[in-house]
C-alpha cells in the first residue's frame, strides 16, 4: 500500500524543550521551528503570544511540551488549547513524559488519581480542522492509562527502547550484555521488546518492616547487566538491584530509564566521584531527553549518557 506524501510540520515548543525541539527540526527539512513569546504579567500569570498566528492557517502544527512542574503546566496548556483553534490542518501534542503517570491508583477513599485528572484535561484539547489532537507520549508508566483518554484525542504511545538496543550494539562487550528488570511490572512492560537478550528479573520482598530486593529469575554471573525501567525518581530501587546483581557475580551493572525524573537532584547519588568508587558503581546510566532539566543537570557527568528522542519524535510527527 502506497504511503501518503510526507507533511510539512510547524513545530512550537515550551522554553524547557528548546534544545530538543532544535534537534527534532534538524532531523528533517519538513519540520520548521516556530516561536512563542513566553511572558508574565506582574502578578505572575502568563502573558503569551503565538508569533505568526495568521501564517499557520492550513498547516500541520505540533507543540513539544514539558510538564516538569505544576508551575509550568498552565501556561503550556493555554497555548496547547489555543493552537488547534487557529484553523490549522492538524494538531499534534508531543508530551514525552506524562508526569502524573505513577499516581494512577486509589488505595483508599480520598486518594486522588492525578493521572486520570491530567488525561481528562488533555482530552479536552479543542478539535482542529483535521480532527482530534494526536497525543504522543513515551513509555507511559501504567499501560492501562491509555484508557483514561477520551475519543477527543488520539493517544500515540511510543517507546525509547529502540535507542537502548542501538546503544547496546555499540558496546565493546555487546555479546556479554543481558537485561534485568527491577520488578514484574517492568518485565511485563518491556520483555517483548528485548526478548533476544538473556533476562534477569528481580523482585521486592517484605522482611519485617523493610522491602528488600531479591533475585527472582536468571543468572547474572559474568555478564554486563543492564537494568531497564520506564522512569527513575530517587533511584533507591536501582541501587538495591545493582547490589544484588553484583553479589550474584555480574561483571558490570548499568541502567536505562526512559524518564530521568530525579527530584531534589537525586541523580547525584549515581555520579562517579573517584576511580575506586566508579568500579563499584553503575558503568553506564542511560536516560533520554524526555526531562530537559535533568539533561542539563547531568551533562558531562559519568556515568550518565543521554539518548535523544529527536529522531523518534520527528518520525512520530509524520504519523
Amino acid at each position: 500500500m502506497e504511503k501518503p506524501n510526507k507533511k510539512q510540520v510547524l513545530l512550537f515548543h515550551c522554553v524547557e524543550s528548546e534544545d530538543l525541539a532544535g534537534k527534532v527540526a534538524a532531523q528533517s527539512d519538513l519540520i520548521q521551528l516556530q516561536s512563542i513569546n513566553w511572558r508574565s504579567f506582574d502578578d505572575g500569570f502568563p502573558n503569551l503570544f503565538i508569533n505568526n498566528a495568521q501564517d499557520i492557517r492550513g498547516h500541520h502544527v505540533a507543540f513539544l511540551a514539558s510538564f516538569s512542574s505544576p508551575g509550568v503546566i498552565f501556561e503550556q496548556l493555554s497555548v496547547i488549547f489555543a493552537l488547534p483553534r487557529l484553523f490549522v490542518a492538524s494538531f499534534t501534542l508531543v508530551l514525552p513524559f506524562f508526569p502524573t503517570g505513577s499516581f494512577e491508583r486509589m488505595e483508599e477513599e480520598g486518594d486522588v488519581a492525578t493521572a486520570f485528572t491530567m488525561a481528562r484535561i488533555l482530552s479536552n484539547i479543542p478539535i482542529s480542522r483535521g480532527g482530534p489532537t494526536s497525543l504522543v507520549i513515551y513509555d507511559i508508566h501504567a499501560l492501562q492509562e491509555r484508557f483514561y483518554f477520551s475519543d477527543h484525542v488520539l493517544p500515540c504511545f511510543e517507546t525509547g527502547i529502540p535507542l537502548l538496543k542501538q546503544r547496546l550494539q555499540q558496546l565493546p562487550d555487546s555479546d556479554k550484555a543481558i537485561v534485568a528488570f527491577p520488578d514484574d511490572g517492568a518485565w511485563k512492560r518491556f520483555h517483548k521488546q528485548l526478548d533476544h537478550f538473556p533476562m534477569v528479573v528481580c523482585a521486592k520482598v517484605r522482611e519485617g518492616d523493610k522491602r528488600i530486593v531479591r533475585l527472582k529469575e536468571g543468572n547474572p554471573a559474568g555478564f554486563h547487566v543492564v537494568i531497564v525501567d520506564d522512569l527513575v525518581q530517587s533511584g533507591g530501587t536501582l541501587i538495591e538491584c545493582q547490589k544484588v546483581l553484583a553479589a550474584h557475580g555480574a561483571s558490570k551493572v548499568s541502567a536505562y530509564v526512559t524518564h530521568g525524573v530525579f527530584p531534589k537532584r537525586s541523580w547525584e547519588r549515581f555520579v562517579h566521584k573517584n576511580e575506586a568508587e566508579s568500579e563499584k558503581a553503575f558503568a553506564y546510566f542511560w536516560i533520554t531527553d524526555s526531562c530537559p532539566q535533568t539533561v542539563k543537570a547531568i551533562a558531562n557527568k559519568a556515568p550518565f549518557e543521554v539518548l535523544s528522542l529527536a529522531g523518534s519524535i520527528a518520525d512520530a510527527l509524520q504519523i
